[in-house]
């Protein structure tokens, strides 16, 4: 980030979560109270819960709004990151429904802890904060935290014994790779699409994971999608719809509630990545 805001925010938080559909009021929190943030990219896409967590200070933001009012290609996730900085967060936990690509061996009600993302929007002038003047270009081979997804999958494989959590211990000794391909939204694929992508290995579909991952890079804040797939996409017997992926959510809050709950005090307070240091050489 290269400017700070004008004005500071009333509270601090060590770690931010995105809450995503069906998402957007988490009951996790003590103490908790909304809070409006000025940033200079506009408004968040909704006031700031902070509260505690397990002795721990935490922000959430639902990303659609409380009312899910906001299409994935309308969110302003630059002000929604910026807003996470301010507070002085470090890392961010973003759960977020999506569709499964490989329906063969990815189910609904599974999770999956993504390495990779692919970008499919075209519409999004926000994916940076560098916009003229001094320029950054940080790596992003890399894009998720490893410390953090190390973190969620052990914590996830402990605390949800009834959730399959991809990759299982047998993929990773394999060295499976997960791909989350980001589209425009908020249509879904088309057939073509959708099988192209298969075709392609990639594991499952979204609409929004790709913005905050490369805006929380550029922040040098430790990011990691929790993937909660709610649908076969295209394919299958439980094919997407509006009201399969709201009903899907609505029933996996509690598993991902859990799952952050438990997984927000095993973070260690110093961070052994290098995601706060990416500036240091990605400025010219």
């Amino acid at each position: 980030m290269c400017a700070s805001a004008r004005i500071r925010p009333p509270e601090t938080a060590e770690i931010g979560i995105f809450g995503g559909t069906g998402n957007y009021d988490p009951n996790i929190f003590e103490d908790a109270k909304w809070i409006k943030i000025y940033t200079p990219y506009g408004p968040p896409s909704d006031l700031v819960l902070v509260g505690w967590v397990k002795g721990r200070k935490v922000a959430f933001i639902p990303r659609h709004g409380r009312n899910h009012t906001i299409p994935p290609f309308k969110v302003n996730y630059r002000a929604n990151v910026w807003a996470m900085k301010s507070l002085g967060v470090k890392r961010i936990i973003s759960p977020a429904a999506v569709g499964s690509l490989q329906p063969e061996f990815i189910k609904p009600y599974q999770f999956v802890v993504c390495d990779q993302f692919f970008d499919r929007t075209s519409n999004r002038r926000s994916m940076s904060f560098y916009e003229g003047g001094v320029t950054g270009h940080v790596p992003f081979a890399d894009p998720v935290c490893p410390e953090l997804r190390r973190l969620v999958l052990d914590t996830a494989r402990e605390v949800l014994p009834d959730v399959v959590v991809h990759p299982t211990p047998e993929e990773e000794e394999k060295k499976t790779s997960f791909t989350y391909v980001c589209i425009e939204g908020p249509r879904f694929s088309t057939r073509a699409e959708s099988l192209f992508y298969k075709k392609m290995g990639f594991s499952v579909v979204g609409m929004t994971a790709i913005s905050e991952a490369y805006l929380a890079r550029e922040a040098e804040i430790c990011f990691i999608n929790i993937s909660l797939v709610t649908d076969t996409d295209v394919y299958g017997l439980m094919p997407v719809t509006a009201e399969r992926v709201a009903r899907s959510m609505r029933e996996n809050v509690k598993n991902v509630n859990k799952l952050i709950y438990e997984l927000i005090p095993r973070i260690p307070e110093e961070r052994s990545c290098s995601c706060g240091t990416v500036l240091d050489y990605s400025l010219y």
